[in-house]
C-alpha cells in the first residue's frame, strides 16, 4: 500500500499553524474584547491566558505527534489512547459536519470582504466562494509540497501585512497613547465583569482554534518527532505576539468608546492608517488572512479520512494515494464536494455552531489522553514539559470553557453530542466488522 512522502520542513510546519488560526478573528476579536472588558490591561490578560492555554496544549500535542507521527492528528491519538469507537465518531463529525462547514464559512466569508469592495451581486459571491473552494482543493490534491508552498506564502504575506500596519501605525505617530488610559481601572458604564471576561475568553479560545490541526499532515512532516512539536510550539508562540501586538495597534488607533461593531472597528483602524483608502487595504488584509486560514485547513482536514479509511473506518476510496502527486486526492474531493454544496445551500454558520462544544471537548479528550498512553509506558522522542502540570493547566481552562460554552447555549451543545452520538450505530453495524478484519490482516 502508497505511503505518504515526508516533505515538510519546519518552516512548512509552523506556517500552517499560523496561517490557519490567525484569519478573520483577529479583526473582530479586538474590539469586542476592548468594548467589553473595558480596560486594556485585561485585554492583554485574556490574551496571554488563552495563549497559555493553546501553549500547554500545543506541548502536549508534541508528545502525542512524537509518539504517533501518522496521518490523522486527533483521531490518531484518540484511537491509541480510547480506542476505535471513540475515534471514528470524531471522524464522523468532522467529515460530515466540522470540516465542510468551517470550509464553506471561510469561502464565503473571503468572497464576502470582495464582494464588498467590488460591488459583486449575491450570486457572484457565492460563485466566487465556489471558486475559492474548487481552487484550494486542486492545488491541495497537486500535492503537499505545492500546497505546503502556497500555505507557506500566504502565511508570510498575512504577516508582512499585519507588521506593516503595525510599524506603519506607531512609526507615524497615527493613533493616541491616551487610548490606553486608564490602563489597569475600566471604563465607566462597561458591563459586568464576571459575564466580560466569560465572553472575552470564548471569543479568545475560538480566535485560537486551530492550532491543533497541524498534528493531522504527522505522516508528511519530515522528521516528526522533532518538527512536530517545535512547529506547534513556535505557531502557537508567534500567533500570541500577533494577537498582543495587533489588538494594541487597533486600540491605538481607535478609542475603544468609538466602537460599535468588529466591522466598523477595523474600518476606523483603516481609515485612521490611510484615510478613505483604510477600508479597501483591510479588506484586502482580510481576504489575504481568510485565504490563508483555508489553504491551510484544506491541506490538514482530509488526512483524517486518509487514516480513517487506512483502519477501514470510512470509504476504502479515501485512502488511496495519487501516484504523480502522492496526495490524497479522492479524501481531498471529499471535502470540496460536501463544502461546495454547503456554499451552494447558503446555511452552514449555525449548523457549525452546533458542533463548536463537540470540537473542544475531542481536543480536551486527546490531551487528556496523554496520561492513558503514559500510564502504559514507554518514552516519546518528545517528552511534555513540566509534566503533569501542563496536561493539567490545559485541562482546566478547557474544563472552564466547556461549561461556559454549555451554559451559553445548552440546547446547541445537546445537540452536537446527540448527533456525534448517532455515529455509534454506524460504527458497529457497517464499520467494526471491517475495522476487525484488518486487525487480523495486520
Amino acid at each position: 500500500m502508497a505511503e505518504l512522502k515526508r516533505q515538510i520542513g519546519l518552516a512548512t510546519a509552523a506556517a500552517v499553524v499560523v496561517g490557519e488560526v490567525v484569519g478573520v478573528g483577529i479583526f473582530l476579536t479586538p474590539a469586542a474584547m476592548a468594548k467589553s472588558l473595558g480596560s486594556p490591561l485585561l485585554v492583554l490578560s485574556v490574551w496571554l491566558l488563552s495563549g497559555l492555554m493553546a501553549l500547554s496544549g500545543a506541548l502536549c500535542y508534541g508528545e502525542l505527534a512524537a509518539r504517533f507521527p501518522a496521518a490523522g492528528g486527533g483521531y490518531v491519538y484518540l484511537r491509541e489512547a480510547y480506542g476505535r469507537p471513540l475515534a471514528f465518531l470524531y471522524g464522523w463529525m468532522v467529515f460530515l459536519v466540522l470540516d465542510p462547514g468551517l470550509t464553506a464559512a471561510l469561502a464565503v466569508g473571503a468572497a464576502s470582504y470582495v464582494g464588498y469592495a467590488a460591488a459583486l451581486p449575491p450570486a457572484g459571491v457565492k460563485a466566487l466562494a465556489l471558486a475559492s473552494v474548487l481552487a484550494v482543493a486542486a492545488v491541495n490534491a497537486g500535492g503537499v509540497k505545492l500546497g505546503g508552498w502556497v500555505v507557506r506564502w500566504l502565511t508570510v504575506l498575512k504577516l508582512a501585512l499585519l507588521l506593516f500596519i503595525l510599524a506603519w501605525g506607531f512609526a507615524r505617530g497615527l493613533g493616541d497613547w491616551s487610548h490606553f488610559a486608564p490602563f489597569v481601572e475600566r471604563r465607566a458604564g462597561s458591563p459586568a465583569l464576571g459575564g466580560a471576561l466569560a465572553g472575552g475568553f470564548v471569543s479568545a479560545f475560538f480566535s485560537f482554534g486551530g492550532w491543533w490541526d497541524l498534528s493531522k499532515l504527522g505522516g508528511e512532516v519530515r522528521d516528526p518527532k522533532k518538527t512536530l512539536p517545535l512547529a506547534l510550539v513556535a505557531g502557537v508562540l508567534a500567533v500570541t505576539a500577533v494577537y498582543v501586538l495587533t489588538s494594541a495597534a487597533f486600540v491605538y488607533l481607535v478609542a475603544p468608546e468609538r466602537v460599535t461593531s468588529g466591522e466598523a472597528f477595523a474600518a476606523q483602524a483603516g481609515e485612521a492608517l490611510f484615510g478613505r483608502a483604510g477600508a479597501l487595504f483591510f479588506t484586502c488584509v482580510v481576504v489575504v488572512a481568510v485565504y490563508g486560514s483555508l489553504a491551510a485547513y484544506t491541506m490538514s482536514a482530509p488526512r483524517v479520512y486518509f487514516a480513517m479509511a487506512r483502519d477501514r473506518l470510512f470509504l476504502p476510496a479515501a485512502a488511496r494515494l495519487n501516484p504523480r502527486t502522492g496526495a490524497p486526492t479522492r479524501a481531498v474531493v471529499m471535502q470540496a464536494a460536501l463544502a461546495s454544496l454547503l456554499v451552494l445551500w447558503g446555511t452552514f454558520d449555525e449548523i457549525i455552531s452546533y458542533f463548536m462544544f463537540a470540537v473542544v471537548l475531542f481536543v480536551t479528550l486527546s490531551v487528556a489522553g496523554l496520561f492513558v498512553l503514559r500510564r502504559r509506558g514507554g518514552a516519546a522522542a518528545y517528552m511534555t514539559p513540566l509534566y503533569p502540570l501542563t496536561p493539567v493547566v490545559y485541562l482546566v481552562l478547557s474544563a472552564a470553557l466547556l461549561f461556559l460554552l454549555a451554559a451559553g447555549s445548552p440546547l446547541q451543545a445537546f445537540a452536537g453530542l446527540v448527533v456525534v452520538a448517532l455515529g455509534l450505530p454506524v460504527y458497529y453495524l457497517v464499520f467494526r466488522g471491517r475495522s476487525e478484519f484488518r486487525d487480523d490482516l495486520d
